[in-house]
């Protein structure tokens, strides 16, 4: 294998505002060789996704990526040569595998999962992958939604908020999302089944938000921060949970704003709380089965926007920013 190229993206120098090409370098080093206790992997998929923007920049949950390294990020593969009892040569498997074609697993800090046979890598990469996962755990553990109440999903048309809206109808709630286009508002409603979807891009968020929520809305699963936090605690109902997934509209470098009017949840006796997927490990399994079911009956569909070859990667990182992706975004690399 060490006479086979690994070609690597890796982090140039930290991004200053949006994040563009010159803040990625592609390098090649020699693939190599999986000693005792490791196994080698062939990356099959990348993931992209809005966090590791935040990775790049500063510590957070990880510490920051160097300067230099290999840029952090999920990806699912195959094993192609093993010195470990845990993986099998034709193994799939997904972990951090980093924006890389080669990786080397052990059972340590490099460990990846083995998924079960017959798993579709699609699948792994999306509705199984940290999006399906953070739509699954963040809804109904942090957001709990009952019967008959009304949930909010901005980003509705991403990877995340489609398939925690899903799963939302799926428990008899009223769903409402936003989302930037009329083609993705269609999309939500005519495909993934929410009640409304709310363009705020060209209607009157504030307006259309009491407009399709006049109960006021139990729950808000939020993917994007900013204004839409805002407008939403202002139009909480009693009791209220807001689910803090991520905040895509502040990941730009620029200085992060709102809420101003957090005191919205001392009114409203509302609870606000984050999460990461990372606290569920253990969980991980129930939660692929129940998203199995649901997906082979029917009640949740999700797509995967893949994108061709490890050029492309940073590319297709950009697009999570510009909105120009629809659903799970990902690279193919094999």
């Amino acid at each position: 294998m060490t006479t086979q190229t690994n070609r690597q993206w890796r982090l140039a120098q930290r991004p200053q505002g949006p994040v563009s090409d010159e803040n990625f370098d592609l390098v090649e080093e020699a693939v190599s060789e999986a000693r005792d206790g490791q196994a080698l992997v062939r990356v099959h998929y990348l993931s992209m996704d809005p966090t590791i923007r935040g990775w790049m920049q500063h510590d957070t949950y990880l510490p920051k990526i160097e300067e230099g390294a290999v840029i952090r990020g999920l990806g699912v593969g195959e094993v192609v040569a093993s010195n470990s009892d845990r993986y099998t040569v034709g193994d799939l498997v997904s972990g951090l595998t980093g924006w890389q074609e080669y990786v080397i697993a052990d059972s340590g800090r490099n460990r990846l999962q083995v998924l079960p046979a017959g798993t579709d890598p699609l699948d792994a990469v999306g509705l199984f992958g940290p999006t399906g996962l953070a739509a699954y755990f963040g809804l109904l553990d942090v957001g709990r939604p009952a019967e008959g109440e009304t949930v909010l999903v901005s980003g509705a048309a991403g990877a995340t908020g489609s398939v925690a809206g899903q799963i939302a109808r799926i428990k008899g709630c009223r769903v409402v999302g936003t989302a930037g286009s009329d083609d993705k508002c269609a999309m939500v409603v005519d495909e993934y089944g929410f009640d409304a979807c709310i363009n705020y891009r060209s209607e009157d968020l504030r307006g259309r938000v009491r407009e399709a929520c006049p109960d006021g809305i139990d729950v808000f699963f939020d993917n994007v921060g900013g204004d839409i936090l805002e407008v939403a605690l202002n139009n909480l109902a009693l009791h209220a949970r807001v689910v803090i997934c991520g905040a895509i509209s502040q990941y730009d470098g620029t200085p992060p704003h709102g809420p101003r009017n957090y005191m919205q949840l001392v009114v409203r006796r509302a609870r606000m709380e984050g999460f990461l997927v990372f606290d569920h490990t253990s969980r991980y399994p129930d939660a692929i089965a129940d998203l199995a079911r649901w997906a082979a009956e029917g009640a949740i569909r999700h797509r995967v926007d893949v994108v061709e070859g490890i050029e492309q990667v940073p590319a297709a990182f950009q697009r999570l920013f510009t909105g120009d992706n629809v659903g799970k975004n990902a690279v193919r690399l094999v």
